[in-house]
C-alpha cells in the first residue's frame, strides 16, 4: 500500500512543476515594486522604437546656447526684480521724507515741552504766568498765521522777553504749523538742528547711497540746509492748499552765527527763501537775534523783511512783573516803595527782575548784577595806562576806545534834560551809530562791543548801555579817582607807541673833506624827497 502511495506523490510533484502560473495584468492605480521597475528593451511591444536621433549626444556648441539663453533670462528677472524694489523703495523714501516733516508741524511740538520745564510753565498754564507786553498780540497773529506776507527780524536786548513771547503765541495754537531751532556757528550742527525741527534726515538712512558712486551725503553743510529748504517748500505747498495759511518757522538766536563768509552764505541763502516764501504766501520766517550785525546783513537784500524791536519794560510793567514775579515764587505782595527802589537799580529787564524775584534779599541781589555787569565791562575793557607794553598795543586800542565812549555817555547823561522820567522810567543816554564811531575814532570796533553785551545798537542804530545795571558800571568807573587821567595817559603812551612805529631813522655816512647832504622836496603833489651829496670841492669849483 505504501509503494502505490509513493508513486502517485512523484507524478503530482513532476505535474505541479510543469505548470505555468499565470498571474492577472496590474491595474492602473494601484503601487507596486514590480509596477515602478522600468522592463527591458524589446519587452514591451507596445512601446515605440527609439529613434536614432534621440540616442546621439547633444553638441557642445547647442548646450552653450542653452545656457546663454538660461543664464540671460535669469538675469533679466532679477534685474527688473531688483530695479523694481529699488524704483518703489525710493518713492516710498520721498513719500516717507514729505510725511516726517508734515508730522514735524503738527500739534504738540517738542519746543513747548522744554519750554515748560526750563521757564517752570505750570500744566496747564495759567493766564497770568506770563507778563503780557505789547508785542504779544502781532506775535500772535505772526504765528497763527493770521499776518502774512513779510519775514520778521525781531532785535532786541539778551533777556528782554523775545523768546519768551515767541513760545506763548505758539502754546495758544499748540504749536500747530510752526517748527522752531535755535541756530550754531558750525554749520554742521546748525544743518543737524534744523533737521531734528523739520524731521528731516538729509538721506543719512537712505540705502541707495550704497549703489552710487557719489552718494546724496557726499557734499557739503550749505547744500544740506538747500535740500531741507526744498523738501520744506513741498510740504508748505501741500499745507497751504489745505489750510491757506504759511507755516512758521522759527530760528532762535541767530546772533550766534559767525559773521564770516560761510555764516554769511547762509544768511543769504536763509534770506532768499524768506523773500520767495513771504511773497508767495508759503512759509514765514521769523529771525530772533541780540546783535546788530545781522540787521546790517539783511537790509542789503531786504524787500519784505519787517523789525519787530524788543526793549526793556517800562516802569509801570516792570513794577506789574516784578510782582507777579515775587508772588509766584514767595506769595509775597511787595509795597510800592520798594518795587521802585529795584527798578531804580536794574531797570525793567525781564532776566534781572525774574532773578531779583527769586532772591530773598532782593536788594543785595540788585547789586551783585550790577557788580556783575561792572566785572564783565573790566575784564573786557581795563586799560593799562602809560606803563603798558607795546605788544599789547592792539588790545588796547580797543579797551581804550570803550572806555571813551562810555565816558562820553556818562559826560552826556549830564547834558540831559531828564535820565529818570516818573511814567516811562530810565532814559538811558545814547549816539546815532555814527557819531560813536566817530568818538571812538574808530568804525570796527563798536560791533565787538556789541556782540559782548557791553553796549546796545539799537534797531533804530542808536548806540548806547546794554542795560541798566551795566549804565551804573560806567558811572561808578568814570567817577574813580584819577580815572579821567590814567586814560589820558593810556591814549597817550598808544600814540607814543604808533608814533615811534611811523618814525624811520636815516643814517648818513662817509662824508669826508668837509662833504654834505642836501636834502630837498619836490614842489609838485607827489612830495617825494630828493637827497644830493655836495662835496667840499664842488662847492668850491662853483665859487
Amino acid at each position: 500500500m505504501f509503494p502505490k502511495h509513493r508513486a502517485h506523490i512523484r507524478i503530482a510533484t513532476r505535474i505541479i512543476s510543469h505548470t505555468r502560473h499565470v498571474r492577472p495584468p496590474l491595474q492602473r492605480g494601484f503601487s507596486s515594486a514590480r509596477a515602478t521597475q522600468r522592463p527591458a528593451s524589446g519587452s514591451d511591444p507596445e512601446q515605440p522604437p527609439k529613434s536614432e536621433d534621440a540616442s546621439q549626444p547633444q553638441s557642445l556648441l547647442s548646450k552653450a546656447i542653452e545656457s546663454a539663453f538660461t543664464t540671460f533670462a535669469s538675469v533679466l528677472v532679477l534685474g527688473v526684480g531688483f530695479a523694481a524694489t529699488g524704483y518703489a523703495y525710493h518713492k516710498f523714501y520721498k513719500y516717507m521724507q514729505l510725511r516726517k516733516i508734515e508730522n514735524a508741524f503738527a500739534p504738540g511740538d517738542p519746543v513747548l515741552e522744554l519750554a515748560a520745564f526750563g521757564k517752570e510753565i505750570p500744566s496747564p498754564p495759567m493766564p497770568q504766568h506770563w507778563v503780557q507786553r505789547e508785542e504779544q498780540s502781532k506775535m500772535d497773529a505772526i504765528i497763527d498765521g493770521s499776518e502774512k506776507g513779510h519775514y520778521y527780524l525781531i532785535m532786541g536786548d539778551k533777556g528782554c522777553g523775545k523768546s519768551s513771547m515767541l513760545l506763548e503765541a505758539m502754546r495758544k495754537i499748540d504749536g500747530r504749523g510752526c517748527a522752531m531751532f535755535e541756530a550754531h556757528s558750525d554749520l554742521e550742527l546748525f544743518r543737524i538742528r534744523l533737521g531734528k525741527a523739520l524731521d528731516y534726515e538729509f538721506h543719512e538712512d537712505y540705502i541707495g547711497g550704497y549703489f552710487s558712486e557719489r552718494g546724496p551725503r557726499d557734499t557739503t553743510a550749505l547744500l544740506d540746509i538747500e535740500r531741507a529748504m526744498n523738501k520744506l517748500e513741498k510740504v508748505a505747498l501741500r499745507h497751504r492748499r489745505k489750510t491757506n495759511k504759511p507755516l512758521i518757522l522759527i530760528m532762535n538766536q541767530a546772533h550766534l552765527i559767525r559773521d564770516d563768509d560761510d555764516g554769511r552764505d547762509l544768511l543769504e541763502l536763509l534770506q532768499q527763501r524768506a523773500e520767495q516764501w513771504a511773497a508767495a504766501n508759503l512759509v514765514t520766517m521769523i529771525f530772533n537775534t541780540d546783535d546788530y550785525w545781522i540787521f546790517e546783513r539783511f537790509k542789503q537784500l531786504a524787500t519784505r523783511m519787517e523789525i519787530i524791536p524788543v526793549t526793556d519794560l517800562s516802569k509801570q510793567q516792570a513794577l506789574s512783573a516784578l510782582q507777579q514775579y515775587r508772588f509766584r515764587y514767595f506769595k509775597e505782595m511787595l509795597d510800592k516803595p520798594l518795587l521802585e527802589q529795584i527798578y531804580d537799580r536794574v531797570g525793567g529787564r525781564l532776566s534781572f527782575l525774574n532773578r531779583v524775584a527769586k532772591s530773598r534779599d532782593m536788594l543785595s541781589e540788585c547789586d551783585s548784577i550790577m557788580e556783575t555787569e561792572k566785572t564783565w565791562f573790566l575784564n573786557q575793557c581795563w586799560i593799562l595806562g602809560s606803563e603798558m607794553d607795546d605788544d599789547v598795543m592792539d588790545q588796547q586800542k580797543w579797551a581804550s576806545a570803550a572806555m571813551v565812549l562810555a565816558q562820553a555817555l556818562v559826560d552826556k547823561a549830564e547834558e540831559m534834560d531828564k535820565t529818570y522820567d516818573p511814567e516811562t522810567g530810565h532814559v538811558l543816554p545814547s549816539f546815532a551809530m555814527h557819531k560813536a564811531q566817530q568818538i571812538m575814532t574808530r568804525a570796527d570796533f563798536i560791533r565787538k562791543l556789541d556782540r559782548l553785551n557791553l553796549f546796545t545798537i539799537t534797531s533804530a542804530a542808536q548806540v548806547r548801555a546794554s542795560s541798566v545795571p551795566m549804565y551804573r558800571a560806567f558811572k561808578e568807573i568814570c567817577a574813580e579817582d584819577g580815572f579821567r587821567q590814567f586814560l589820558e595817559d593810556t591814549l597817550q603812551r598808544i600814540a607814543d607807541i604808533e608814533s615811534l612805529g611811523r618814525t624811520r631813522e636815516l643814517v648818513a655816512k662817509d662824508l669826508v673833506l668837509g662833504g654834505t647832504y642836501e636834502i630837498s622836496r619836490a614842489v609838485d603833489r607827489s612830495g617825494k624827497l630828493g637827497v644830493t651829496l655836495a662835496q667840499k670841492g664842488d662847492d668850491d669849483d662853483r665859487g
